[in-house]
């Protein structure tokens, strides 16, 4: 393949079609051919396909919010907007293609192209009787009006098992209309410094040393030998902040309870499926560590006493429950208690702190008014809250709508964002928690390496 888009950044918007599992094909032959990639999705589009794959093929964050900031404290589609070469919107569905037509701009993909005179390539995907009416051709016409180029979708057999037209385009199609949109084009802003910051997911080892437990997942608190009382959570955002301390170098103790999605070979896995067994887990793998991340969905309550064999159905069940172990607290307080006074020669959190950093989450639901209460109560560095009502922020899904809770500091809400940049996220804030002690953010004082921006 020619490198036809070398040195340029392209825009890949990605909306909520079935279709949005080719958009990793579309980022592989942009990159192919040379291109800068910058992934947006709608909150709809990362149903479809998880913005970590995006994010890995792309090496950049994936936008998912027109309210996020850069590290930097720049608008973040903004500065997508001034430094694109072209944006490519693929699939667009027909809400988009609405949404667009009349400038209005509730997702990340419509204001950034709001905000940019950069040339716009639509592919438009949908079921055939949705992209043959009236008002979807009206709408798609009146882009046509703005300048932008149209890649029709093609005939063929759709999700919904009918043939017709409204098949995704095929990605050489949609690369060469892309080709052409910018042919004579000069490259418009060739400082990368000016673009949206590039995050390879290979770091420097900022994390190099530390040794960071982890946990993750829901617990089970057992009825009989086969029942439970438990909770939805997948495990995604423990094994998320395990995956990018591991890849940022730290050694990791990662304590799960029951999850639905991999765990990182790399890190020690401890198996903890109930409240107690995690309790003693986590207890045990402090004494060496550095920081916890309790990320794990503790189930609050289990039945005061399992039985020892199956219950039967009979004319139903009455359970008293007990409240469980406060985990965190109970870490917290023992290593306070444990704790000497502060090293000033030390490198590592627990040399200078003389304890480890703490981390909690909070799942709250319809407010996040307890948080900084359950933050000064469990006596946390550093504490992540989020409802987990709302859509995108709750068990299972890709994404996350968090607020930072640090001592003495005003809620910091966070945008929508993959979990994974989340992750990232609240390990450079751990080691602003570090760097705020008077240590250096490398364990080894010898390193010339400086650690990563809060």
């Amino acid at each position: 393949m020619t490198r036809s888009l070398e040195g340029r950044l392209v825009l890949l918007g990605v909306t909520g079609s079935i279709a949005a599992y080719k958009s990793a094909e579309l980022v592989r032959l942009l990159t192919a051919a040379g291109a800068d990639v910058q992934v947006l999705m709608t909150h709809t589009a990362a149903r479809f396909i998880g913005p970590l794959t995006l994010e890995t093929l792309s090496r950049r964050p994936v936008m998912l919010d027109p309210l996020e900031l850069l590290p930097d404290r720049r608008i973040a589609h903004i500065v997508a907007a001034d430094t694109a070469d072209a944006i490519l919107v693929a699939p667009a569905t027909a809400r988009w293609l609405g949404a667009m037509a009349n400038g209005l701009a509730d997702d990340v993909v419509t204001a950034t192209c709001l905000a940019s005179i950069a040339p716009v390539v639509v592919a438009p995907a949908m079921d055939g009787e949705m992209y043959a009416h009236p008002a979807t051709r009206g709408n798609v016409e009146r882009l046509r009006s703005f300048g932008y180029s149209i890649v029709e979708p093609e005939v063929g057999p759709l999700a919904s098992g009918q043939t017709g037209q409204g098949r995704l385009a095929e990605p050489a199609t949609i690369l060469a209309t892309l080709e052409t949109a910018l042919a004579g084009r000069p490259v418009r802003e060739p400082d990368p410094e000016l673009r949206p910051p590039r995050a390879d997911l290979v770091r420097d080892h900022d994390l190099a040393d530390w040794h960071i437990v982890v946990t993750a997942g829901g617990t089970a608190e057992p009825i009989d030998p086969v029942r439970f009382i438990g909770n939805r959570s997948s495990g995604r955002m423990g094994v998320a902040v395990a995956e990018a301390a591991l890849a940022r170098g730290a050694r990791v103790t990662l304590i799960h309870g029951q999850t639905n999605v991999p765990l990182p070979e790399a890190a020690k896995l401890v198996e903890a499926p109930s409240a107690a067994r995690m309790r003693d887990a986590v207890l045990a793998a402090l004494g060496d560590s550095d920081a916890l991340v309790m990320a794990a969905a503790v189930a609050d309550f289990r039945p005061r006493g399992a039985a020892e064999a199956k219950l039967s159905r009979g004319a139903g069940l009455r359970l008293e429950l007990e409240p469980t172990e406060d985990i965190l607290a109970e870490a917290s307080a023992l290593v306070r208690k444990e704790a000497g006074g502060p090293d000033p020669a030390g490198s590592t959190p627990r040399q200078r702190l003389g304890r480890p950093i703490l981390v909690g989450f909070a799942a709250e639901a319809g407010s996040l008014e307890r948080a900084p209460e359950k933050a000064a109560r469990k006596g946390v560095d550093l504490l992540v809250a989020n409802d987990v009502s709302r859509p995108g922020s709750g068990f299972g899904t890709e994404t996350n709508e968090v607020t930072l809770i640090a001592p003495g500091r005003p809620p910091e809400p966070w945008p929508s964002l993959s979990k994974r940049t989340v992750a990232e996220r609240l390990l450079d804030r751990l080691l602003a928690v570090h760097r705020a002690a008077g240590a250096s953010s490398r364990p080894h004082h010898d390193d010339p390496i400086q650690g990563r921006p809060a």
